[in-house]
């Protein structure tokens, strides 16, 4: 299907299902790398001698590139897809609703005088943690429960319900082991993404 056709084909699609098919694009593109790699390896076996590892593979498993390696969207020998621009492309659209809505949020809680009056701290803290993702920053712990809108302690708890829904992850800063960073899990991206998908801007 030329580029064209492919542009007024996904013109016709919903959002959600855009991002399910970019989604299923990826993982078809990352097991054909993977049954590439084995070919190569198979076809070297036959020949009788030492199977050497693909290039490709070799640059998948590269300690620079850590984060890489269990993306489905990126491929080591070529750089991102088209299947990863669009999802981003996707997520900085949907972090503008997100902005919105966390924006939103707090101007009513200011008009009434009250943040806690419509208190929803988890759904704070995704939206929070969504637009960090997007923009590549990182939230520690403190961050996230002022971004809760909530009390301290009212954060807190709120964190460590989405930890164990599997929607958030706390981890010890890199460069800084005092500090504790949270962020979004993969399940949790994915539940953001199609929320924001079938929402749309009145998210």
């Amino acid at each position: 299907m030329k580029e064209g056709t492919d542009n007024r084909f996904l013109a016709k699609l919903t959002p959600r299902e855009r991002t399910e098919m970019i989604r299923q694009e990826a993982n078809l593109s990352e097991l054909a790398r993977q049954l590439r790699a084995i070919a190569e390896t198979l076809s070297a076996a036959d020949g009788g001698g030492i199977a050497e590892p693909s290039t490709t593979s070799l640059r998948s498993i590269s300690p620079a590139q850590p984060a890489r390696v269990t993306d489905p969207l990126y491929d080591p020998a070529y750089g991102p897809s088209n299947s990863l621009r669009d999802i981003q492309h996707l997520r900085t659209i949907y972090a503008e609703f997100a902005r919105e809505a966390y924006t939103m949020r707090r101007r009513r809680g200011t008009i009434f005088d009250n943040q806690e009056l419509f208190g929803e701290p988890a759904w704070d803290i995704l939206l929070d943690l969504y637009i960090a993702h997007v923009e590549r920053k990182t939230v520690s712990v403190s961050s996230a429960c002022i971004g809760s809108a909530a009390p301290p302690t009212t954060g807190l708890r709120w964190l460590g319900v989405l930890t164990e829904e599997g929607l958030i992850v706390r981890e010890h800063d890199p460069e800084d082991q005092r500090r504790v960073l949270v962020r979004l899990t993969e399940r949790g991206l994915a539940a953001m993404d199609e929320h924001f998908a079938s929402a749309g801007p009145s998210a």
